[in-house]
């Protein structure tokens, strides 16, 4: 008798079933709802198909779309095939490279035809209707193993010289994944090399949950130097109503963008001349401001004593750190220049000095704190030591990378590092929790956090990894939060906390990190004198809230639309006049205004009152203050709230004390 496999389902049940059996053969025999609405299965924990026999005894668990996370990312991986099928079909000759799954979709890079341009957004429409026309064929998903001579006679034969590049690459004798679009070998079925898992047919994707989103240029293997290839991107969704609610966070989005708000309040402009760096226009440093006063009082509250390092040190420095090792590629280096004068003419240009030591512009904070720990002697009794610094850093980002406020190669850091010992860890990294948790509830976000374990490639010994990832648990259980862990994404020196903030249309963003370090100190010879009157490490422990000054104000833009809470607004209120005859009045209200503290601005202009209101409208100003020749008998003032329907009119001390109110910072309030 040919012996049975025992498969243990989530239930604690166990189905003995023959060999080459599949978890499709499973899924109906429990039921043919079950076997309906079944699409992938994890067996021993790896996502496989459906059809894929077992090898041995497994547990399984079967995947519906009720697994969102698997039927996502399963829906996306088959759109970018079905979107490769597509263009293939429509424009013969057309070379396919890969197309992986994303955040939110999927892309295909493609080498259009010689005999045509290279594929554009006049394009997509076309695109996607063949892809329906593939949806709807519900075309069986059918997976086989080639070897590697196969796939390559089978490329060459048919000019696909990306796909047989990569195939020659592969090691000799390896067998490959392949998968048909439709019964395998047949006319009109189509085949691309893929590791899999896939749906069991295309008709398992919702033809109307898809949508062709945009084009751009590309390179054979992200190399400048390879041929350029047109990259076809899309967003795909399990059914309609996410893809509508996709389309519709995009468009929200769009409108939120802080590049595009930034122009229109007069915050801060880019320009070539400085890639990635900020150009800070007077409201917008006005909010930078706001904020580093904010945090300042939040670290002076949290025994944070304030410090300011140099931007440039010696790369030997770095080295000895393990940054140069590292991070080398994303540092800005230069050597010692000394200025040569010609003694006739007595120009001076920039020479390298014969001994002239390569120096660093810093790219964080770290190093130059373990200097400022080790000047003098430190007792036992000084720790736990919190240095904080806003600290400007460098690190020499891709020109692709950069994006607004939200990447650059300039920024600053509300940067900090505590130095304790080991029995001091799990309470700092709790202190540190609580005044995060603080200061996000400032600002109205939601968070949720995550523990970043140890990456393959990293400094330390295991014991130590061990007890700096437990240390991070430890404070989380005893601050009762719940958290997700993330394997192999800790930086090379230490794990960490990472708060992942939520913003109003949903969209999250990584902020705030704590990471506990054992490597720097022992790297940098840190030590301080333990009770025993001996020489001991002290742990390191990286923390910052706001993450990036620059960031988190594009973060603050783009969640409040603009629309700054009043005490973080660049301009509290504008009072505008009506009528000439206002004026006296309107600069007297100004001046009450500014001896209360609040920031305003006077508009006495000879314009129309609603040509007033819609331009600080659009500057997004919270209060608008309008006075005409009744308000300035009365000693009234109207005051228009942006996104209000109504203006209130009140005694003008009223306003005053209601705007004080708002203009109070939530930490002073």
């Amino acid at each position: 008798m040919t012996e049975l496999l025992k498969i243990s389902l989530p239930d604690g049940s166990v189905r003995e079933v023959p060999q080459g059996s599949t978890p499709a053969d499973i899924a109906a025999a429990i039921g043919p709802g079950l076997a309906k609405a079944a699409i992938a299965a994890r067996v021993d924990g790896e996502l496989r198909d459906l059809a894929r026999p077992f090898e041995g005894d497994a547990q399984l668990a079967l995947v519906t779309a009720r697994d969102e996370a698997d039927a996502l990312e399963l829906a996306r991986h088959d759109y970018a095939h079905v979107l490769a099928e597509a263009v293939q079909a429509l424009f013969p000759g057309t070379q396919i490279t890969f197309g992986p799954a994303t955040d939110d979709g999927f892309y295909y890079d493609v080498k259009a035809p010689e005999s045509r341009e290279p594929f554009g957004m006049d394009d997509l429409p076309t695109i996607e209707e063949e892809m329906r026309r593939i949806i709807r064929a519900d075309k069986p998903l059918t997976r086989e193993m080639w070897s590697r001579q196969q796939l390559i006679d089978k490329w060459e034969a048919e000019g696909e010289t990306f796909k047989a590049e990569w195939a020659k690459e592969l090691p000799e004798g390896e067998e490959l994944t392949v998968y048909w679009s439709g019964p395998p070998r047949q006319e009109n079925s189509w085949l691309d090399m893929c590791r899999g898992p896939h749906l069991p047919s295309t008709g398992k994707l919702d033809p109307d949950a898809f949508k062709l989103m945009r084009v751009a240029g590309a390179y054979w293997r992200g190399d400048q130097n390879n041929a350029q290839l047109t990259r076809i991107y899309g967003t795909g969704w399990l059914n309609k109503k996410q893809l509508q609610a996709h389309l519709t966070r995009l468009e929200e989005a769009a409108k939120r963008d802080h590049r595009k708000l930034g122009r229109e309040m007069d915050l801060f402009h880019l320009q070539e001349e400085a890639h990635g760096s900020v150009f800070w226009h007077p409201k917008g440093y006005r909010i930078w401001r706001e904020l580093e006063s904010y945090m300042r009082r939040k670290m002076d509250g949290g025994g944070y004593r304030e410090i300011k390092t140099p931007q440039l040190m010696d790369v030997r420095q770095w080295t000895q750190s393990g940054h140069w090792g590292k991070y080398a590629q994303n540092m800005f280096a230069v050597p010692d220049i000394v200025p040569d004068v010609d003694e006739e003419s007595g120009v001076a240009s920039p020479k390298v000095a014969d001994d002239a030591a390569w120096m660093a512009i810093k790219p964080m904070n770290c190093p130059a704190h373990v200097m400022v720990f080790k000047q003098g002697i430190t007792s036992y009794r000084d720790l736990p030591i919190r240095l904080g610094e806003m600290g400007c850093c460098h690190r020499n980002e891709p020109h692709g990378a950069l994006h607004g406020l939200m990447r650059v190669r300039q920024f600053t850091q509300d940067d900090a590092h505590i130095f304790c010992t080991e029995a001091q860890v799990v309470g700092e990294v709790q202190a540190f929790i609580a005044l995060a948790d603080s200061v996000y509830r400032d600002f109205g976000f939601t968070y949720d956090i995550k523990l970043a374990l140890r990456p393959e490639k990293r400094f330390g010994s295991e014991a130590d990894w061990d007890k700096a990832e437990q240390e991070l648990r430890d404070a989380l259980t005893a601050n009762g939060l719940e958290w997700e862990e993330l394997p192999g994404e800790g930086a090379f020196y230490a794990p960490k906390l990472e708060w992942h903030l939520t913003d109003a249309i949903g969209r999250t963003w990584q902020v705030g990190t704590i990471q506990s370090d054992r490597v720097l100190p022992e790297r940098l010879d840190a030590h301080y004198i333990g009770e025993d009157g001996e020489k001991h490490r002290p742990v390191m422990l990286h923390r910052a809230i706001f993450g990036s000054y620059e960031r988190f104000i594009g973060i603050l833009i783009e969640h409040f639309a603009g629309k700054l809470p009043t005490w973080l607004a660049p301009v509290q209120a504008v009072v505008a006049t009506i009528v000439s005859d206002a004026d006296p009045y309107a600069d007297d209200m100004a001046n009450q205004l500014r001896a209360a503290g609040i920031r305003v601005e006077t508009d006495t202009r000879n314009e129309k009152i609603n040509y007033k209101v819609r331009e600080h409208s659009l500057a997004k100003v919270p209060h608008l203050l309008v006075v005409g020749k009744r308000e300035a008998e009365e000693g009234t003032v109207a005051v228009r709230t942006l996104g209000a329907e109504h203006q209130k009119v009140m005694p003008l001390a009223e306003a005053i004390a209601m705007l004080k109110a708002e203009g109070t910072p939530p930490d002073i309030a």
